[in-house]
């Protein structure tokens, strides 16, 4: 089984969009999935070939997922209410089929949960040593030269039932390789994509975002909306594991980075901008456009494909000088809170202006993502949803509205 974690309270869009490219989620027995992170396996076309489709499936996660922050490969699954059990069943996995014999293996996270094993510090231990020793008798090496390449492997023990990840990507995925420079705070590329599914956000419905900053909610619309494959400017860690290394891996990679070029759409209207106060942080936006749209343009050009990708329209003003550019759309946005002005003041000013955006875009749908806890009676609106998110250490809530007539 492969595993992919994603901010939490994003479970269902991550698994969504699992079935929309044919993977398979995994339903628990409850009917609850695990908080931040959902278990799925190949599709049926890549189950069927055994070994060579997992891998296969593992690639092409890795390069198309744009909601999930990871993807592992689950090697083991057990009931360990004991330390010895934990030993026996971390050593059993066949670690040498996954490593080369200079790698360097890190444990880098451990999360217990209602579980008799609650020491997330031993558990790290004790996996590590029966890696270790898993290693050593396979290779009869008494000592590794850990002169490799790092791996990272991740822990999950909950109601006593242990599930060791081995991380595929490396790098987390929201780095997409077109950003060099953030800007102020920047919102991650999956929290992006995220709320563009939150909002059921479709190429042919105009997109603004009227804070943009550094550009990552155009850009990512733009990516999704041209059906641009999000992982298809960077590697992954699984190319140094030795299942991924040989002629016929390399060959699958490349086959899987020529579908997802022949799958970009060029012949789609998509009416895509963005608008920020700060000219500055403004030409880090259109950069990292054109980053991602050179990307997309070496994919096509891979795939014989003679065409471009528009880059979205990035202009200088102040939310309260805007006036909506079509009759209807979208407007969605990370405004900038606490951690991004003075205070929590600063942003609680900064929302109540904020209500004329609701008159100056007749017909259009808002949305907008903060965490000021005190956001819709700043802004004096209530909103139709709203939807708690945390990504990475940040707790935010997603404030949904509807259309204004």
């Amino acid at each position: 089984m492969l595993v992919a974690p994603c901010a939490i309270g994003a479970e269902k869009i991550l698994a969504n969009e699992l079935k929309q490219l044919g993977f398979v989620p995994e339903n628990s027995a409850s009917g609850k999935g695990s908080v931040g992170r959902v278990v799925f396996a190949p599709s049926a076309a890549e189950s069927a070939l055994g070994d060579a489709g997992f891998f296969a499936a593992a690639y092409r996660a890795n390069l198309c997922l744009r909601t999930a922050d990871r993807v592992y490969a689950r090697l083991a699954f057990f009931r360990a209410t004991d330390f010895e059990v934990l030993f026996e069943g971390v050593k059993a996995v066949r670690w040498q089929d996954w490593f080369r014999k200079d790698v360097r293996v890190l444990v880098d996270k451990v999360r217990t949960h209602a579980s008799k094993l609650s020491s997330e510090h031993s558990v790290q231990g004790v996996t590590h040593k029966a890696i270790y020793e898993s290693l050593g008798n396979a290779w009869r090496m008494s000592n590794l030269p850990e002169t490799g390449d790092e791996v990272t492997v991740r822990v999950y023990v909950e109601r006593d039932e242990v599930s060791v990840l081995l991380d595929l990507s490396g790098m987390p995925l929201h780095r997409r390789g077109y950003r060099t420079a953030g800007g102020e705070a920047p919102i991650r590329e999956t929290l992006a994509a995220i709320l563009l599914q939150m909002m059921n956000w479709r190429r042919k419905t105009p997109l603004h975002d009227a804070f943009c900053g550094s550009g990552t909610i155009p850009i990512e619309a733009m990516l999704y909306a041209h059906n641009v494959a999000p992982g298809l400017g960077r590697a992954f860690a699984l190319e140094s594991l030795v299942p991924f290394s040989g002629d016929s891996a390399r060959a699958m990679i490349a086959a899987a980075r020529l579908d997802a070029a022949k799958a970009i759409r060029t012949d789609c209207l998509v009416r895509i901008t963005g608008s920020d106060i700060d000219e500055q942080v403004l030409i880090s936006a259109r950069a990292n456009a054109e980053r991602a749209c050179v990307i997309a343009g070496r994919a096509l050009q891979l795939a014989g494909i003679d065409a471009r990708i528009p880059r979205p329209d990035f202009t200088q003003a102040s939310f309260d000088e805007l006036a909506a550019p079509y009759d209807s759309g979208l407007l969605l946005s990370n405004p900038p809170w606490g951690e991004r002005l003075e205070d929590k003041d600063s942003a609680r000013a900064l929302y109540s202006s904020m209500h004329r955006l609701f008159t100056d875009f007749p017909g259009w749908e808002f949305a907008f993502i903060t965490s000021h806890g005190e956001f819709e009676e700043a802004i004096g609106k209530k909103a139709l949803k709203k939807k708690k998110l945390k990504s990475g250490n940040l707790d935010t809530c997603f404030y949904m509205y509807s259309k204004e007539s």
